[in-house]
């Protein structure tokens, strides 16, 4: 891989691999609870959005603890810090914009531009894995772990969110009919 490395490449993969930092994803989810809150009114929405980004970190720091794997040696970002697996940005980064796919799915109505956003989101899931093992801050199997553990979670989360949503939005029958 070192032939294919040049500046050009190491800048162009710092930026998709700050796409899938806390610094970015952080004020991005904030901003999309804000919207499906206040503009959208849609509880269930501004509700699924933080249990799928935060259980995904708590998921990402309880899985790296548990295996306590390294980091690659000699890698092109210096200011990495912490264990290798799974990838926290491939987990987090399939957790956000894999729910953002989501969004897009139920929510933009054109066919053409569904699709579109949903292809670019999914490019952008792969370029931040690709960009984590291009600067050599994980090995493959860390992005790709991360990568399913995302996924796991963000229908996990999903699937959870919808079902205590039609849970509550029953209509119960009292207990005790008045007479």
């Amino acid at each position: 891989m070192r032939p294919l490395i040049n500046e050009l490449r190491t800048d162009t993969m710092e930026f998709f691999t700050f796409m899938g930092t806390h610094t970015f994803l952080i004020p991005m989810n904030l901003l999309l609870i804000g919207y499906f809150l206040f503009i959208r009114r849609h509880r269930w929405y501004s509700i699924t959005i933080p249990v799928v980004s935060l259980g995904g970190l708590s998921l990402m720091f309880v899985l790296k603890n548990l295996f306590g794997r390294p980091r690659p040696n000699d890698p092109l970002l210096r200011t990495v810090s912490g264990l290798s697996f799974p990838s926290g940005h491939a987990l987090l980064s399939v957790a956000f914009y894999g729910l953002l796919i989501y969004l897009v799915w139920h929510n933009v109505s054109n066919k053409i531009a569904r699709w579109i956003l949903i292809v670019l989101l999914l490019i952008l899931i792969l370029i931040i894995g690709l960009s984590r093992i291009y600067l050599r801050v994980h090995y493959a199997s860390d992005v790709l772990a991360g990568f399913a553990m995302g996924i796991i979670w963000l229908v996990l989360s999903i699937w959870t969110v919808r079902r205590i949503e039609r849970y509550t939005s029953k209509e119960i029958a009292p207990a005790i009919e008045k007479v």
